[in-house]
């Protein structure tokens, strides 16, 4: 088996064997578990000639998993104090290239050489939609893109119309989530509060809403969920800082009843919405 040279990784004693600790503000938690790791590189259906793309590789327990079943992996890593442990432990794999950077601050073009890449990341869930964004507006795009995240955040993403929220929708605009598996806390070091989930995103070739209407789509399910006990015609009077009338008007056009709650709206309504516009 593919993963049968890898060892197991101790994250504590990485840790203090470089005098470091998990940084909090940044959200760090490195998933040392050997059998949840296997599922995040099943998960991602990597192929032998595929590029793979990382943020976050932490202490680098997941990137040796992607380099031995890829043909490049680049990882992309916020903290500066992660480098050294970072490199050691990747010492042994020829084909990965360690970044220091914000994945939001560099250009996709220059990580990535091959298009339909893949990505895999252990990242705060309050950066999903601006992250997937950044990779999809690119020159070149992702096919898939894996998320371990928490549980319950996995699930939200997941929804269906009429449970459907803002980090929902802007990940459903870009590709067709699922959960792959799940994570108990104590697989990671230290060990979050909540389970975790591995999100796998299926990117579709181009977003469900044109291109030109991407910015409208945006401002509109912010002002829609921005005070979501609300019915649209106020959230999105207050949202948009148009009248009610005008707001009223704007969803009747769109043949949308004025009296529902942004959560019941499909991504065709709201397209329908922005079309309106």
């Amino acid at each position: 088996m593919k993963y049968k040279s890898i060892p197991p990784l101790n994250a504590a004693a990485v840790l203090k064997r470089y005098g470091l600790r998990a940084d909090k503000a940044l959200g760090q938690n490195f998933l040392q578990d050997e059998s949840a790791l296997r599922k995040i590189a099943d998960a991602a259906e990597i192929l032998e000639d595929d590029c793979v793309l990382e943020i976050g590789p932490g202490l680098g327990s997941l990137t040796r998993y992607l380099a031995v079943s890829s043909r490049k992996v680049t990882a992309v890593e916020l903290d500066r104090n992660l480098l050294a442990p970072l490199q050691a432990v990747l010492q042994p794999y020829q084909n990965v290239r360690v970044v220091h950077g914000d994945i939001l601050k560099l250009s996709i073009s220059e990580l990535i050489d091959q298009p339909n890449y893949i990505v895999a990341a252990n990242i705060p869930y309050n950066i999903t939609s601006a992250i997937l964004r950044h990779l999809l507006e690119g020159d070149i795009k992702p096919r898939r893109v894996i998320l371990t995240i928490q549980k319950e955040v996995a699930e939200r993403i997941c929804a269906k119309p009429g449970d459907l929220s803002l980090l929902a929708l802007s990940v459903q605009v870009y590709g067709s989530p699922s959960i792959a598996a799940k994570i108990p806390a104590d697989s990671f070091h230290p060990a979050p509060k909540v389970d975790s989930a591995i999100l796998r995103i299926d990117m579709y070739d181009e977003p469900l809403i044109p291109q030109k209407l991407l910015n409208t789509f945006f401002k509109f399910i912010k002002a829609g969920f921005a005070q979501k006990r609300k019915t649209l015609r106020n959230s999105l009077s207050a949202g948009l800082h148009i009248s009610p009338q005008t707001a009223e008007a704007l969803l009747t056009s769109a043949g949308i009843n004025f009296m529902r709650r942004a959560e019941t709206l499909s991504i065709d309504e709201w397209k329908e919405l922005c079309e309106a516009k």
